[in-house]
């Protein structure tokens, strides 16, 4: 076991911890064990690449450990009644979707190449931005409805846009039979 995956692992420990933190409302807790997590993504994905300690299990692992994190959050989150039940539904759904297109063309013998897309990168950098924010307003007591709408929008607008071109791509891959 190598130091990057030993920091994913740790980081997906930390999902049940954040979850529970937010359930107990202890929503200062969450946001600092949520920035924790965030933080030791870009430091295992740092010592990985600068130490040449790239491994399979780990290029597998840290999608996992994000997925887990922003799809438990974005649920709980939902189910508190804090993020509108269309947003959680889009996000988990949008998930769901991707790893399910994966299995499938694993178990059709056509294996798809796992690539983050750049809309991908801005889609979850755009969900983690709205959880920084609603943690952070849940603590301070604040209400800042205009801006949270805003971010809701925003991260529907993405999930959608990225969820369609991962589709599109898998459809390609699929009727090609080739790695895309």
């Amino acid at each position: 076991m190598n130091i990057p995956n030993l920091i994913t692992i740790i980081r997906i420990l930390l999902v049940p911890l954040t979850v529970w933190l937010i359930i107990s409302e202890a929503y200062g807790a969450a946001f600092l064990t949520f920035m924790a997590a965030g933080i030791s993504d870009g430091i295992d994905g740092f010592i990985a690449r600068r130490f040449n300690l790239r491994t399979d299990l780990g290029a597998h692992l840290d999608p996992v450990a994000d997925k887990a994190l922003l799809v438990s959050i974005y649920v709980t989150l939902g189910f508190m009644r804090v993020l509108p039940a269309w947003l959680v539904i889009l996000v988990v759904t949008r998930d769901v979707m991707i790893i399910g297109a994966f299995m499938l063309s694993l178990l059709m013998a056509r294996p798809v190449k796992i690539a983050p897309l750049m809309i991908s990168k801005i889609n979850t950098a755009a969900q983690i931005i709205l959880v920084v924010l609603v943690l952070g307003l849940l603590e301070l007591h604040r209400d800042l409805e205009p801006l949270v709408s805003i971010g809701m929008v925003g991260v529907a607008i993405l999930t959608v846009a990225s969820g369609s071109l991962y589709l599109a791509k898998w459809f390609r891959h699929m009727a090609a039979g080739s790695a895309v």
